[in-house]
């Protein structure tokens, strides 16, 4: 079997994150990773290794990117963000406002923080669906805007697995003309030189690392869910490996789940919170613009995530609560990631940013050990703290 070689680098005064990055491909929990920190807007740690396929005959190399799934949403949410500091969205406003079909079915009171939020009581669609309905972007949103609400809009969390993008993305598209992926790609990604994608260039398809889900459990026993359940997971087939290895999804503009980047461009691209707006000498946002992401719109037991701790969600990232395995070192932390696995920690206290994106699926992504104990031995390298925290192994699953 091939060696996993780390390239990269990490002073000396992190290489026990070299040491705990290795650990996860010496365990074989690993096949393809990279991960990336930055500090006051400087990278500090910049660490890829292992392989881009199942077989191994790939290499991970330098730029290699990988589908970061739910991560994508926080760049989604940044677009959004950065649309609200420059007084083109207001988040306390109706949808109608910008959306006026949206509006039907009594949900004309939903306001854009619910989207934020995931509290809007649209985590999926009634219709049963197929995989290449997500590549219909007119279909996806019209059926939303049509749908009542699964649950009073404002009252609850109930995690907007894949509506989240077409939601938020469609406010953006009706204030900006644009799609969600070409304002990200044009205000954001470009402006940093970010290797980040939502909606893939067949140019860039032999530099994706393929996604190696989770093996199927022994159990035979089916887990029982709610309606709510039912409609934002099984409407809709999806197989994790053969889809996103399609030209098809990899093109697509699914804002919530198909984004496609690596370690270093995730932490680049939300050094821009972590640092009050400012990311490479340019300001994309104010200081207060940036804050926004920690006001609390929602906490409590989440309606799709209801096997897990109660939730807190800012406007569209998760705040430190019980939701999230891991004891975090600051307050004004603002975090999310994918089962992919990816992960994105965004530290305003420290200034700091902590991403993790690899191939391997796990099938307890908020308890997932890998990104969890490398960035641990970061904060340890920093002093900032983290080092009593832990992940529970069975949390999810």
């Amino acid at each position: 079997m091939p060696e996993t070689t780390v390239h990269g680098f990490a002073a000396d005064k992190f290489s026990p994150v070299r040491d705990a990055f290795e650990a996860n491909f010496a365990s074989g929990a690993d096949v393809g990773a990279s991960c990336c920190a930055t500090l006051e807007g400087e990278t500090i740690i910049d660490l890829w290794g292992g392989f881009a396929d199942e077989a191994k005959t790939r290499p991970w190399e330098r730029d290699t990117i990988v589908n970061v799934f739910s991560t994508t949403k926080t760049m989604t949410a940044l677009t959004a963000l950065l649309l609200a500091d420059r007084g083109e969205l207001d988040f306390d406003a109706p949808v109608a406002r910008y959306w006026p079909e949206f509006a039907a079915n009594d949900k004309e009171r939903i306001k854009v923080s619910h989207l934020m939020s995931h509290s809007s009581g649209l985590s999926g669609w009634r219709e049963p669906l197929t995989t290449e309905d997500l590549y219909d972007w007119e279909k996806m949103t019209s059926l939303l805007a049509a749908q009542a609400p699964l649950w009073e809009p404002g009252s609850r969390s109930g995690y907007h697995v894949v509506t989240f993008g077409f939601l938020v993305g469609e406010v953006v598209r009706r204030i900006t003309g644009k799609s969600l992926g070409a304002v990200f790609r044009e205000q954001i990604g470009e402006p940093l030189d970010a290797d980040f994608h939502i909606g893939l260039p067949a140019s860039e398809d032999p530099r994706v690392a393929d996604i190696i889900p989770w093996p199927s459990p022994k159990s035979a026993v089916k887990p029982v869910f709610s309606e709510i359940q039912e409609i934002t997971f099984l409407n809709m087939p999806f197989d994790a490996a053969a889809t996103t290895r399609t030209r098809a999804w990899r093109a697509a503009e699914i804002p919530a789940v198909n984004g496609h980047g690596n370690a270093r461009s995730i932490a680049g691209i939300h050094s821009i919170l972590a640092n009050g707006g400012v990311a490479r000498g340019k300001r994309f946002l104010s200081e207060a613009g940036s804050r926004k992401a920690l006001e609390q719109q929602i906490e409590g037991p989440d309606l799709v995530m209801s096997h897990l701790p109660p939730a807190r969600f800012g406007l569209g990232f998760a705040l430190p609560g019980p939701l999230l395995d891991l004891r975090l070192p600051n307050p004004n932390t603002i975090h999310w990631g994918g089962g992919g696995c990816s992960w994105i920690f965004i530290d305003m206290d420290a200034r700091t940013t902590f991403a993790y994106a690899a191939n391997k699926m796990d099938r307890r992504p908020l308890s997932d050990p890998r990104p969890f104990r490398t960035m641990q031995a970061m904060w340890q390298a920093l002093g900032i703290g983290g080092a009593e925290g832990a992940h529970a192994e069975s949390r999810n699953g």
